[in-house]
């Protein structure tokens, strides 16, 4: 696994949904804050995003947004402030009920996908936590041709139902995340983590840590599998990632053993041994002390927010 994987995978749960959606005329929905990530893509026209004490943004053809952190908002046909979301916001779900495609679409409407994706927020590893309120990706010619190919493959499943829709959709909206918070990195000129993995020393420690979290690590092993001495690793390491290269790779483990808690059926004696601990009451501990729980009562709590996504 590699960073960015392994981030998404750490907080993601149960499935995603979608929608494909045209409006037209005078139209404004609210959407409270929730514990997720939300995403729109116009495919046709244009409209605004305001977010809760945000400024409005302009979304036109093309364009993808990203809300990482489940923030609530309004999308609407023009800009609005607050006074008008008071009067003429409907609620989003009721919103969607209204906004199907139609067998004759209208040349002036405004068509989008739209959708979210559930997400453990206590849980965010800090490359997801520092992503912006919200990741505006416009449309530019030849740029992030590999999101541009997913958008596609995406609303043509959403146009009718095909064969192995089931299996095609909720993997095409998780490849949608990848690839924008992928675009993201490529384009953010701030954020700590981008920087990370675009050192070459602190991305193969990374890379090294997060492929075998297991390992009997030190950091002279480390130092030496990123090519470097030891000090040079602590400098870059630490200054790039904020925290030292054990400390991060103790708070993974123990951020690994939760997921495994929550998505698997293992017992904390073969959780322990996937994640480097020696017993499960050495990861009982470490897990108490980074979560103030203890690992049966997380994997009980869990169970049920997985059971609501």
């Amino acid at each position: 696994m590699d960073v960015v994987s392994d981030a998404i995978s750490a907080a993601h749960l149960g499935h995603p949904s979608s929608h494909r959606v045209r409006m037209r005329g005078s139209w404004c929905a609210r959407l409270d804050p929730y514990d997720g990530a939300g995403f729109y893509v116009v495919l046709k026209g244009n409209c605004w995003l305001l977010t809760d004490g945000g400024a409005p943004v302009s979304l036109g053809v093309g364009d993808a947004v990203l809300l990482p952190h489940g923030s609530g908002h309004v999308i609407a046909d023009s800009p609005v402030d607050a006074a008008v979301v008071e009067e003429k916001a409907e609620p989003f779900e009721q919103w969607l009920v209204g906004t199907g495609p139609r067998a004759r679409p209208d040349r002036d409407e405004t068509e989008m996908l739209c959708g979210k994706y559930w997400l453990d927020c206590s849980r965010m590893h800090p490359l997801m936590a520092e992503l912006p309120e919200v990741v505006h990706l416009p449309n530019r010619v030849g740029s992030h041709l590999e999101l541009r190919a997913a958008i596609d493959l995406l609303a043509g499943e959403l146009d009718e139902v095909r064969p192995g829709s089931c299996i095609a959709l909720p993997n095409l909206l998780d490849l949608l995340l990848v690839y924008m918070i992928r675009s993201w990195m490529t384009e953010t000129t701030s954020g700590a983590w981008p920087g990370a993995l675009g050192d070459p020393v602190t991305a193969a420690a990374l890379r090294a840590l997060h492929s075998n979290p297991a390992a009997p690590w030190s950091n002279d092993r480390l130092a030496a599998e990123a090519g470097v001495s030891r000090p040079t690793l602590a400098r870059r390491f630490t200054t790039l990632v904020g925290r030292p290269p054990m400390a991060y790779l103790t708070w993974w483990r123990v951020m690994l053993a939760a997921t495994l808690l929550r998505d698997t059926p293992d017992t904390l004696t073969t959780i322990a041994g996937r994640v480097g601990y020696g017993s499960p009451y050495a990861l009982s501990h470490a897990f108490e002390r980074e979560f103030g729980t203890t690992p049966g009562r997380y994997r009980a709590k869990a169970a049920s927010r997985s059971s609501d996504a």
